[in-house]
């Protein structure tokens, strides 16, 4: 499993009954998770005294209550990059902890790539991977569909002080951004992608991650540059195994590139237990 191990101001401090007690900074959080199958062995205080709970509803979504009064956002920060969290109504915080590791690994192969380097960030949400690209010295074109976690990846990059970074941000349609940039010849030396297991376009057209990742994968791949450094797939959709992005990046950049592919879990380690938490899958293609 790629764990991320170097959070100070993030912690995933137990698990069980299909919750997880997380720390936020100083702001304590009780989620449910559906990964989380077993059982809570010992309701501590600590979970008794989370500051907000998000309890899920039996007709779909659920709510937050509130122990405690707590800011309606606040900032908590990983290597020097900074980030905005706030409790939204789909019990998420806007930011996933476990990509930490992600960023450190594109961090490390940008500055280390001896050369500009310019990254793509698909389905970028608010930005965790393109403020630790820019970091690094990257330039970054960031895009996502939907214009309000483009505005607060906006805020994130201006929160770690990287305003004055190469980063491009665009609310539009990943599927129809891609095709746009193959006809302008436009080239990246990097891709990131978080695809969602299922979608609408802007015209009904419908995304099914089974269906539509390999050849959406081989698109991107008409706007790689001749040398490029690395691509990076991530994805949440249960019933996808790390292996199935392992053979798709094998099939498609691999095949073209040569290079290194890795992947596996991505996940979190748990105080409480000393277990480990898996969140999501990576697959990884690195020149």
């Amino acid at each position: 499993m790629f764990a991320a191990q170097d959070w100070k101001d993030y912690e995933l401090i137990d698990t069980g009954g299909g919750e997880k007690l997380e720390r936020w900074g100083s702001i304590v959080l009780r989620r449910p998770d559906p990964q989380i199958i077993w059982p809570l062995l010992k309701e501590t205080g600590d979970w008794r005294e989370a500051d907000a709970h998000y309890h899920r509803s039996s007709s779909g979504g659920g709510s937050w209550e509130y122990k405690k009064e707590i800011p309606e956002r606040w900032t908590i920060s990983y290597k020097g990059l900074s980030f905005h969290i706030k409790p939204t109504s789909f019990k998420h915080t806007g930011l996933f902890p476990e990509q930490a590791v992600n960023w450190s690994w594109m961090i490390d192969k940008i500055r280390s790539a001896g050369r500009p380097i310019r990254v793509l960030n698909l389905f970028a949400y608010t930005g965790g991977a393109s403020v630790a690209c820019a970091s690094a010295g990257a330039e970054v074109c960031h895009v996502d569909a939907s214009k309000g976690v483009v505005t607060w990846a906006k805020e994130n990059l201006q929160l770690s002080a990287l305003g004055d970074r190469p980063v491009r941000f665009i609310t539009d349609d990943v599927f129809k951004f891609v095709q746009r940039e193959q006809r302008r010849g436009s080239k990246y030396d990097a891709i990131i992608m978080d695809p969602p297991s299922y979608g609408r376009g802007p015209n009904g057209e419908t995304w099914k991650l089974e269906t539509n990742l390999y050849p959406f994968v081989e698109s991107c791949m008409e706007i790689l540059t001749d040398k490029p450094l690395f691509f990076l797939i991530n994805s949440y959709t249960t019933g996808i195994s790390a292996t199935v992005l392992k053979n798709i990046l094998s099939l498609s950049i691999g095949r073209k590139y040569g290079g290194t592919i890795s992947c596996g879990e991505i996940g979190l380690p748990i105080t409480a237990s000393k277990l480990s938490l898996p969140c999501g899958i990576l697959g990884r293609w690195e020149a």
